[in-house]
This record gives structure tokens, C-alpha cells and sequence, in this order.
């Protein structure tokens, strides 16, 4: 984890890249990134810091509707929200819409992200990806890939 502590993920599943956006994503390109949701695909939940969740306004009510992974970057106030495309596709418009909702009331801005393991992965999904996200790679794991919009990793007024 970013600040040093160690979890265990279940083997198999969306966990290597999981793991990779942990360990790989957020330090290139989050500032200060603490953790604050993780997901896992046997025990469904690794982490879940509700109690700093609820002091920026995240409140989730249900598990099935959160994303993979949150991230706070604590130096620019932002909320990244990864997807991870091997668990539940990729941020299209539907689940951006989706997403929006639910972080309503997070004081943070939103960043959304869809994280695939490689581009084989992407190809098949890229044209689904809604607008004003990002897209990371895992196999490329220095570059993103911006869907247009006026800035780059970086939330959009709502």
C-alpha cells in the first residue's frame, strides 16, 4: 500500500490488477494517495475506510455499486475512481453516470478511471469509454490515455 502497510489479496481474478493499480497507478500518477476502498474477488472487501470516507462526503450504501478501487489524493483533493475492466467492464457512460451519483456529495473532485491488465484488453472495450475519463494500462504502466475533455487527470465540475 502506499503507506507501507501490507494486505493480502485472494489469488485469481481482478486482483493482479488490483494489485498493480496499488502498486504501480497510484504512485505515478496520485499525490499523497491513501487508500480508502479496495476491492477483492473472493472476500469482496479489503479495505473500507468509511470513517475518512464520511468526512469528504462519500457515504456507499451498497457494495455492488462501489468501484474497485478509491483512492484520495490528499494533496490535490481529488477522489480517483478505478475500475477495474476484468471485474465489471469499463467506465462507459452508463456507469460514469452511475458513479456520479453515487460520489454526489463527495467534496473532492472526481476522477474516473478504467485500468486494463494490457492493450489487447483495451481494444475491445475502448470504444465504450465514456468521455471525460482516463484510461491506465497496466502493461504500459508509465502512460494514460485521456478521453478529451479540458484537462488531464483532473475532475470536471458537475
Amino acid at each position: 500500500m502506499p503507506d507501507g502497510a501490507v494486505i493480502e489479496l485472494s489469488a485469481g481474478g481482478q486482483n493482479t490488477l488490483i494489485r498493480a493499480i496499488v502498486e504501480e497507478f497510484a504512485p505515478r500518477f496520485v499525490r499523497s494517495p491513501k487508500v480508502l476502498l479496495l476491492g477483492d474477488a473472493a472476500n469482496k472487501e479489503i479495505i473500507s475506510d468509511e470513517k475518512t470516507m464520511a468526512k469528504l462526503g462519500v457515504f456507499l450504501p451498497e457494495r455492488g455499486k462501489a468501484p474497485d478501487v478509491l483512492i484520495h489524493d490528499t494533496q490535490r483533493d481529488w477522489l480517483i475512481i478505478i475500475e477495474a475492466v476484468t471485474s465489471h467492464g469499463p467506465v462507459d457512460q452508463k456507469r460514469k453516470n452511475e458513479l456520479t451519483a453515487l460520489f454526489a456529495k463527495a467534496r473532492p473532485g472526481l476522477v474516473f478511471v478504467t485500468a486494463f491488465p494490457d492493450s489487447k484488453t483495451y481494444c475491445r472495450f475502448c470504444s465504450n469509454i465514456a468521455w471525460e475519463t482516463e484510461v491506465w494500462i497496466a502493461d504500459a504502466p508509465d502512460h494514460m490515455i485521456h478521453f478529451n475533455g479540458e484537462r488531464f487527470l483532473g475532475p470536471y465540475s458537475v
